[in-house]
């Protein structure tokens, strides 16, 4: 009835009937994302239904007796669409794992791994707005399903017809038969004890001293993130009240991602009144954590996903390589739109560094490949600009639990030398150079929007600038075409990468500028890297580069 009275309000707007309907909502890599609501190109039963049959026929052709794992975040319907995927995959003599309550999403990559399931699904939209949802489909790796394996999902639901070709059963019947079965206690207790397993200086908070405030923005991190943290004795945590519980409206944050500051306020004003050391939020599926932490003149300092990621790498690296566990040949991945500045400390303690394609899934695939060789000890950390980290190998996706614990962890081991992270953060940028990473987002909505975004890649190609900023460029990498042009030899070199519609380019003086239509929104993203000897310095080539960069994007 929900759907019918949605139709019915729009009933006489043709622009907003062909927003709905002009496309079928794509299953991808990323699974579905969408607007909640009536239509073809919007989350609703029965794309969700639709999805979970293709999915269903694609793993009764591949694996006999396939079992699936569900879970799901606090976003409007998601228990909702987890109980009908459930229904789809029950109907299909597929066995289903369904979690009680929502879970983060690294919980559901650990829970394929240990039930020995052949796929995942999770639903959520992660950090979009409020009128977003999202169905993730995950592998048997526990890692994001590969472009194959998703192109051959999509292949199954495109034969399918959304009335006619789905099949369902009662859930309470399922269940009551064995076919859906709620995972056991025992399975999150196996995840915490993983995620306890990478602390670094053991024990090095119980006398530490370290106060925390603590957001789960409204989320699922609340619960198993406090735990761990109680678990490594971080026992003065203030949560932010008005963002503690679930809640799908997400009120006092309409863009629940870490990554934008404005999401901190509430958190900031309660560590002002507390004088806490650290702020952590992690968004709606807690696979991000964003923190800001206070400096030595009582201020709070907010991190990029980079800054927290450069904190991480160094302290795991420098405190393994002194207690004498770092692994041999140690391996630290990145995504090719994070900070360079990696490649410097990698050096500094011996580690390999490998670039991945941005998502973090390829970070999850170098752990495969690692497994395969029995070397995935070597893996020590994995992170992307936006956000998301990885130690250990027991999930295959970004986890802001363990992320928490060893922020913390962190903290503490600097304020016993009576640091803080903001000194931290400055002393890496003095030894090294200011590396300052910016990432800008220019919107395309609707159909018009997905033309835009195609015609100015297509544009960017054909006619790739000589310089920005009147910095001359001196390669240009197109990973479409898995091929970089030195611009200087004119000499190419192939990228050993999956191909992806990814433009960089390379500057003279060490910065660059990467362009790439987003995956799971309706935007195009530019990241800028600028390079000084002071933050000053950086932030105004920054400038340079991005307004450049707007002429050729043409906004």
């Amino acid at each position: 009835m929900e759907l019918i009275a949605d139709l019915e309000k729009i009933e006489q707007n043709s622009d907003e009937i062909h927003e709905r309907f002009y496309r079928d909502l794509e299953f991808g890599t990323a699974g579905l994302r969408g607007i909640l609501g009536a239509g073809t190109n919007r989350m609703n039963i029965y794309t969700v239904r639709l999805a979970t049959q293709g999915l269903a026929n694609f793993l009764n052709k591949r694996y006999k007796n396939p079992s699936v794992a569900i879970s799901h975040d606090s976003r409007h319907k998601s228990r909702l669409f987890t109980e009908e995927s459930a229904r789809v995959l029950a109907a299909n003599g597929i066995k289903v794992f369904i979690s009680r309550e929502l879970e983060p999403t690294p919980v559901l990559s650990f829970c394929v791994r240990e039930l020995k399931c052949n796929a995942g699904i999770m639903i959520t939209a992660s950090h979009n707005p409020a009128i977003y949802n999202g169905y993730k489909c995950y592998g048997e790796d526990g890692c994001q399903m590969t472009d194959h394996a998703a192109g051959e999902v999509y292949n199954e639901i495109s034969k399918l017809d959304c009335f006619k070709d789905v099949k369902l059963c009662s859930f309470d019947e399922a269940l009551n038969s064995g076919t859906i079965d709620y995972i056991k206690e025992e399975t999150y207790e196996a995840y915490l004890q993983n995620v306890l397993s990478q602390t670094v200086n053991k024990d090095i908070c119980k006398d530490a001293g370290l106060s925390v405030v603590y957001t789960p923005l409204n989320g699922t991190g609340n619960i198993l993130v406090r735990e761990a943290l109680k678990r490594i004795n971080v026992n003065d945590i203030k949560i932010v009240k008005e963002q503690e519980l679930p809640d799908g409206n997400f009120p006092t944050c309409p863009y629940p991602n870490p990554e934008i500051p404005s999401t901190m306020n509430l958190g900031l004003e309660l560590a002002r009144q507390t004088g806490a050391d650290l702020l952590l939020a992690t968004d709606p599926d807690a696979d991000r954590v964003g923190i800001a932490a206070k400096d030595k003149n009582g201020e709070y300092r907010l991190f990029s996903g980079n800054e927290t990621g450069i904190l991480l790498t160094n302290y795991i690296l420098m405190s393994r390589k002194e207690l004498g566990n770092l692994p041999q040949n140690p391996i630290i991945v990145k995504t090719i739109v994070t900070s360079i500045l990696i490649d410097r400390i990698c050096k500094k303690y011996g580690c390999e560094r490998r670039n991945v394609l941005t998502g973090f899934k390829y970070i999850g695939d170098q752990i495969l490949r690692l497994e395969q060789v029995n070397e995935e000890n070597r893996f020590v950390f994995g992170f992307e600009e936006s956000s998301g980290y990885l130690a250990g190998t027991y999930v295959r996706d970004k986890d802001a639990v363990v992320a928490s614990m060893l922020i913390c962890e962190m903290a503490a081991f600097y304020k016993k030398q009576n640091k803080n992270l903001p000194e931290i953060i400055d002393e890496l940028y003095a030894e090294y150079g200011y590396y300052l990473n910016t990432t800008l987002n220019f919107e395309f909505d609707g159909a018009s929007g997905l033309e835009k975004m195609t015609s100015i890649m297509t544009e960017l190609r054909e006619n790739p600038p000589k310089a920005i900023a009147n910095i001359k460029v001196v390669a240009l990498a197109d990973y479409l075409k898995s091929q970089e042009l030195n611009v200087l030899t004119g000499e190419t070199e192939k990228i050993d990468l999956p191909s992806s519609n990814v433009i960089a380019f390379s500057l003279e003086d060490g910065g660059s500028a990467i362009v790439r239509p987003s995956g799971t929104e309706p935007k195009i993203k530019l990241y800028i890297t600028s390079v000084g000897k002071e933050k000053s310095d950086a932030e105004e080539k920054a400038n340079l580069i991005a307004s450049n960069m707007e002429k050729f994007i043409g906004v």
